[in-house]
């Protein structure tokens, strides 16, 4: 076997420490989860939603692709990672809160505000904010790509929450009152954590 020693070394110490002390809960946990929380956030390596939240294991159902996308409710063909991850955490999981959870420097985010080719499978998805992304930019003519990038990180968070609304199981959870829809964001750097008020404000969480 070849295996990274990176993760070789990280896996003896996650057996030797964690497993060791919380070997109850794996067992408990081998007979099925529940966790409250749907947590949609980015691939990137920085950006670790159990990390941010100090979340154990159990806790959160993570989905993570490129820019923290939701696509739109489309039930016709083609292969669906991120719906399939939402309709089993609100039809299977019961979960009470989906949070979408953007982030600083996305390059994702870059990838939609950059006139050049960027790949030939980020290109299409990072697509579906393109409207999002006019929208900034008319809205910010003379800003620098500094202002633009963290106004679009904003924007698609939004543009995703409204999407999962685009969702029949997902619409009927939220009018009965299972289920609730927030919006977050991460900065690197800082560690800093906004979310997404009642009046569409992102708010520091001090």
């Amino acid at each position: 076997m070849i295996i990274p020693d990176q993760l070789l070394d990280g896996y003896r110490q996650f057996k030797d420490a964690h497993l060791a002390e919380q070997g109850a809960l794996y067992r408990r946990l081998a007979q099925g989860q529940t966790p409250g929380v749907m947590m949609i956030a980015c691939a990137d390596s920085r950006v670790d939603p159990a990390t941010i939240f100090n979340a154990g294991p159990g806790e959160l159902f993570v989905v993570r692709n490129v820019a923290n996308l939701v696509p739109p409710y489309e039930p016709g063909g083609g292969y669906h990672g991120t719906s399939a991850a939402i309709e089993f955490a609100v039809e299977h999981l019961k979960v009470q809160d989906i949070v979408i959870m953007g982030h600083g420097q996305c390059g994702g985010i870059a990838a939609s505000l950059s006139e050049r080719p960027v790949g030939q499978f980020i290109a299409p998805w990072v697509d579906m904010i393109s409207d999002a992304r006019d929208a900034v930019l008319a809205d910010n003519r003379d800003a620098d790509t500094a202002t633009l990038q963290k106004a679009l990180e904003f924007a698609a968070i939004g543009h995703s929450l409204q999407n999962l609304h685009s969702f029949p199981f997902v619409q009927a959870a939220i009018d009965t009152g299972r289920v609730r829809l927030h919006g977050a964001w991460f900065a690197i750097a800082s560690g800093e954590l906004c979310w997404l008020s009642q009046s569409g404000q992102f708010e520091k969480i001090s």
